[in-house]
């Protein structure tokens, strides 16, 4: 069984046309994978909506109410602001501010009810890995990641790998399970980037593996995290479900880090988990660059998905990329050809710096206390 869950609300919703999150996503990824056969009818489900009750197992109730509060009345007072981090700069009110990331979490959990027997579920709607408690967060208004991994546990499924590659690290997720033996966190990330934190020393009590990467990381130094920190890692923790936040934003292009990657560092990151563990759950993440973000999870999507990824796009996906906008960005002024036509970016290789290796090193000595077998 692989499917993709997704939503309608994701199309035209938007944080305000001022935002990062003002570009379309979720709607490209569907659009475009149905424009290439990628999407029948079976391998598609409808993401249910969160209620506020499921949503309580790990958000406050204060918080749940003050979100769908701020949704209805369409602003919030300055107590709301100051206790709950709504109405801000970054996590704006906007006239899908509770229904849409509840869709993210209601993705998340029905993921996890379906993965109960095996398989691979893609909720690129998915990856708010900042929402904490309490609060909004970088974006995230609620925390799906944490909601993922919970359902999963709920059907008794134990040990959970949980990596994520977004340019920011996955602090949300950290608050919530670093001090769980059975889930294994790995986060590669911009180093002193927002949230500023995810050092290499910050281990936890559990599994707890972050590597901060310097400013124009290539695809050969993700390689190397790849294959000597992450696959590893994992492999030898033999988890029982794999959940992997895919975050576009550490692809070159996109405006808010200094990461180099192609998305082909994300795909090998990807096409090397999918074997280590019978459930597989793939979530969308952050990325704010239209065209890396669409091709970026749709081609996620065709990987996860048993697809051969076409060198070259058919005229109706074509069609799907030539349709977007990016307004207010110099690039969307003149895009690069291969945005339009292809899925893949060329590689961008690199030389692998003394400073990567060297933390990549610090944490590979650690992978030896990972536990190889069930207690």
């Amino acid at each position: 069984m692989t499917l993709l869950l997704g939503h309608e609300i994701y199309r035209g919703s938007s944080y305000g046309d001022w935002h990062p999150l003002r570009v379309p996503r979720v709607s490209t990824v569907m659009d475009l994978s149905r424009a290439l056969d990628w999407l029948p009818a079976d391998r598609f489900r409808t993401s249910p909506r969160a209620r506020p009750a499921a949503l309580r197992a790990w958000h406050s109730a204060a918080y749940v109410e003050a979100l769908m509060r701020a949704e209805t009345e369409g602003h919030v007072d300055d107590a709301t602001k100051a206790r709950h981090g709504l109405g801000t700069v970054s996590n704006p009110v906007f006239p899908e501010m509770f229904r849409r990331p509840a869709t993210g979490v209601g993705g998340a959990i029905l993921a996890g009810e379906l993965l109960a027997q095996g398989g691979r579920v893609h909720v690129p709607g998915g990856g708010t890995h900042h929402g904490m408690p309490d609060r909004a967060n970088g974006f995230c208004y609620l925390n799906d990641c944490v909601f993922g991994i919970l359902s999963l546990r709920a059907r008794g499924i134990r040990r959970i790998a949980y990596v994520d590659i977004d340019a920011h690290h996955m602090d949300g997720v950290e608050a919530a399970f670093a001090d769980d033996p059975d889930i294994l966190l790995i986060s590669t990330h911009e180093e002193r980037r927002w949230p500023w934190t995810g050092a290499l020393d910050d281990a936890g009590l559990g599994q707890v593996f972050n590597l901060p990467l310097p400013c124009g990381t290539n695809d050969d130094e993700m390689a190397l995290a790849r294959d000597r920190l992450i696959l590893p890692a994992v492999e030898a923790f033999r988890p029982d479900a794999i959940v992997m936040q895919c975050g576009a934003d550490a692809v070159e292009e996109d405006p808010l880090s200094r990461l180099a990657l192609s998305n082909r560092a994300h795909l090998a990151v990807l096409r090397g988990l999918m074997p280590l563990a019978p459930r597989f759950l793939l979530l969308g993440g952050g990325g704010y660059n239209p065209w890396s973000v669409g091709r970026l999870w749709t081609a996620a999507w065709g990987t996860l998905s048993g697809r051969d990824l076409p060198d070259r796009l058919p005229a109706a996906a074509e069609a799907v990329l030539r349709g977007l906008e990016w307004r207010g960005n110099r690039r969307g002024k003149a895009p690069p050809a291969h945005w339009f036509t292809t899925l893949i970016d060329p590689p961008r290789a690199g030389p692998v710096r003394s400073d990567v290796a060297n933390r990549v090193a610090i944490l590979r000595a650690r992978i030896e206390r990972v536990p190889k077998i069930l207690p």
